[in-house]
Formats: C-alpha cells, sequence, structure tokens
C-alpha cells in the first residue's frame, strides 16, 4: 500500500509573529533555585499572606449552605457583593465608582486583554511610557497595536510631550501606570495628572489606568487617581488588582469603565471566559468582609518599607560607582542605572555566578532600550537577605573591575 504523506495544519495566527515569551518570565526560571537570593521577580511576600483568613472564607464559601451558588454560573460582570466592596475600595482611593460600574477580571492581566479586544486593530497605535509594563506591552503587541513610546523623566509622563504624538499617530489610547510604576517605582505628581486628564479631554484620547500597586504606599500622601480628574472621567479605564494587596493565587483584578466602554468590554469578558471563577469571587468577598484589609495593608506597609529601606541603604556599595538609582514611595521596585561602558544583561550572568539575581531594564523598552537600566524587587526577602544579596551582587562585579 502506498504510504500517504500527511499534510501539515494550517500556520498560527500571523499575531504572534511579533510577540515573543517575556525575558523577565524566562529570567525568573534561573532563579528559582533556593539559594539564589532573587531581586528580579514582582512578588508580594508569601509569608505575608493572610492564609488563614483565606482558608477561612474557602472553607465557608463551599459550606452546604453556599456551596450551591459558589460552584455555579455566575454573572459577566462579576458578584455583586464582591464588586460593591471594590468599588467602596476605588471610592476610599478618590475615584468615584457604583458597583454597577466594574467588571470583576481574572487578575487585572486580563482587564489589559480585554481593553485590546474592545479598542484595537491590528496597526493602531498605543502611546506608552517608557519603559512601561512588560506584560501590558505584550497584550497590546498581541493585539496587533504599534507601541510608541511617550517621553518620561523622573517624575515619569510629560503631558506636554502628547499634543504632538496624538497629532502624528492619531493613537487609540494611552496606557500609563501612574503609582510606583513597573519597571521603575515613580509616581506621576498630581499636576501632571491633571494635565494629562486636560489634554486626553482636548484631543479625544482614551486613558487606561493601571493601578496595581496604589495601596502599596511607604511615604507621602496618597495621589488621586487620574480618572479623578476633570475631563478624564468619560475617557478612563481604571485597573487594580488584589494581587498585591491580599494574594495573586486568587487572580482577582477589576477594572472600571465609562458607560461607552462598559457593554463592549463586558461583551469581551463573555468571549474570554464567561466570568471569572465563581468560587473564588465568593471567597474574596467573604475574606474583604471578615477582615479590616486596610489594617492589613498597614501591615505589609510596615514591613515592605523595613525591605526597602534595606535594599536602599545598601545599593550604592553593592553597584559598580557610578551607578545611580531613584528612592520610590512604595511599590515593589527600585530603578537603577550603571555607569557608562557597564550592561545590564552581562552583568546578570555574573550576578548569577554568585547566586544573587536581578531584571535588566532592556525588555520594559518600548523604543530604543538603555542596556545599562536594571529593575530590584525588594519584597520577597528580610533585611538580613537583602543585606546577603547585595553582597553577592557587589563581589560579582568588584572581582572583574
Amino acid at each position: 500500500m502506498m504510504r500517504v504523506m500527511p499534510t501539515p495544519p494550517p500556520p498560527l495566527s500571523r499575531r504572534l509573529g511579533g510577540v515573543r515569551s517575556s525575558p523577565v518570565r524566562d529570567i525568573l526560571e534561573l532563579t528559582q533555585r533556593s539559594e539564589v537570593i532573587s531581586f528580579a521577580g514582582g512578588l508580594p511576600a508569601p509569608e505575608l499572606f493572610p492564609s488563614e483568613l483565606i482558608a477561612d472564607a474557602f472553607a465557608r464559601t463551599l459550606a452546604p449552605t453556599v456551596a450551591e451558588q459558589a460552584l455555579q454560573y455566575s454573572s459577566t460582570g462579576g458578584d455583586p457583593g464582591l464588586r460593591a466592596l471594590l468599588a467602596d475600595r476605588f471610592c476610599s482611593r478618590g475615584l468615584r465608582c457604583q458597583a454597577d460600574e466594574l467588571i470583576v477580571t481574572t487578575g487585572s492581566q486580563q482587564a489589559l486583554g480585554l481593553v485590546a479586544a474592545v479598542l484595537l486593530d491590528p496597526g493602531d497605535v498605543v502611546l506608552v511610557e517608557n519603559p512601561s509594563y512588560l506584560a501590558a506591552l505584550q497584550s497590546f503587541g498581541f493585539a496587533g497595536a504599534r507601541l510608541v513610546p511617550v517621553g518620561c523623566d523622573d517624575d515619569g509622563l510629560d503631558p506636554e510631550a502628547l499634543p504632538a504624538l496624538i497629532a502624528e499617530h492619531a493613537p487609540k489610547f494611552l496606557y500609563i501606570v501612574p503609582t510606583f510604576q513597573n519597571p521603575t517605582g515613580r509616581t506621576l505628581p498630581g499636576t501632571r495628572r491633571a494635565r494629562l486628564a486636560q489634554v486626553a479631554a482636548e484631543h479625544g484620547l482614551w486613558i487606561i489606568e493601571d493601578d496595581p500597586y496604589g495601596e502599596l504606599r511607604y511615604d507621602g500622601e496618597p495621589l488621586a487617581p487620574i480618572g479623578s480628574h476633570a475631563g478624564a472621567a468619560d475617557r478612563t479605564v481604571t485597573i487594580s488588582s488584589l494581587s498585591k494587596v491580599l494574594a495573586p493565587g486568587l487572580r482577582i483584578g477589576w477594572l472600571r469603565a465609562p458607560e461607552a466602554i462598559l457593554t463592549p468590554l463586558t461583551i469581551a469578558k463573555q468571549a474570554a471566559d464567561l466570568h471569572t471563577s465563581t468560587v473564588d469571587q465568593f471567597a474574596a468577598r467573604t475574606s474583604l468582609q471578615a477582615a479590616d484589609l486596610d489594617l492589613h495593608i498597614a501591615n505589609l506597609c510596615r514591613e515592605y518599607r523595613r525591605r526597602r529601606d534595606a535594599l536602599l541603604d545598601g545599593l550604592a556599595d553593592a553597584l559598580p560607582p557610578g551607578s545611580t538609582f531613584n528612592r520610590p514611595d512604595g511599590g515593589m521596585f527600585v530603578w537603577a542605572r550603571l555607569p557608562s561602558g557597564w550592561d545590564a544583561e552581562q552583568l546578570l550572568h555574573a550576578a548569577l555566578e554568585h547566586r544573587v539575581a536581578f531584571v535588566p531594564g532592556y525588555p520594559f523598552f518600548a523604543g530604543e532600550a538603555d542596556p545599562r537600566t536594571l529593575r530590584l524587587s525588594f519584597t520577597t526577602h528580610v533585611p538580613d537577605e537583602i543585606a546577603t544579596g547585595l553582597d553577592r551582587l557587589r563581589r560579582c562585579w568588584s572581582a572583574a573591575a
């Protein structure tokens, strides 16, 4: 019998052509060894998870009187009780919000994907900070968008750079992490937030305001969200998450959207997964009802402040002379820049040999990357471990200097 050669299946989507695996995730795979002190991952400290509270919440969720609801399909927008609690949290942060303006998402990453699905066609332009959150760049790139960086300085994005970029590129939206930004840790001042809202109103621009870190403040006073400023309420989608303040494994994020875009986002959510896990939503709601989340966050901030200070106190000696770094008021990250002639990716290879890790800055840039930059996260190690990691970092370059 003649052998028939199989015909290969159709090729993968062309959208995948410009999308690569996250270099940060690839680096994290190299740092999972227990002997490595890693400043690479932007992870909450697992020992600070309210594990007993969440375990009790799941037990209550699966109790006979509740389980029939918790194990059933749910509405696309999310559990009404949870949405009300999350809306209250936005209100406490200065953003007027009703529960029916929210969609509960499977982590804030899904919220970014929903925005991309609703607003972007292949070839559309998205304005982004430079550098910016890598997973957002991936999500928008996967939708076929062209990413155009906006000029930034030590205070973040410059709103005065926007009108010319809008005129040149006709972007669909601006994506921004205005508070304790990933990767830089910087925070956009209040005056720039107000000016950004004004520019968006004048030029017909959507703003995607991503705020997963805003409640992790260690110094200074909170700033009002961009969406609360005059001119921005009807054009800002605000995204947040319980991942950094409760537990990332719950995968509870949410977005607040203006009426004009809320229904399309809901339809996109239906197409993506119908709704976020009902069990996890019930457990999150029960956790928030049973505990004082503000008190838990205050305890987190107290401990993370100690860890941030330990990193900042030793970082000047741990990096090559002439390096610079910022001093963020909160969040999870410190952004550093090596002296002329140094390359952060090459330094990482030497650092891994000394059992310490960080993330080179180049993957976070939408425009031309600065190879001398690096991101360090301080949340997952206590001060003594941070000191040991910084000593290893110093030894990894001083031996070759």
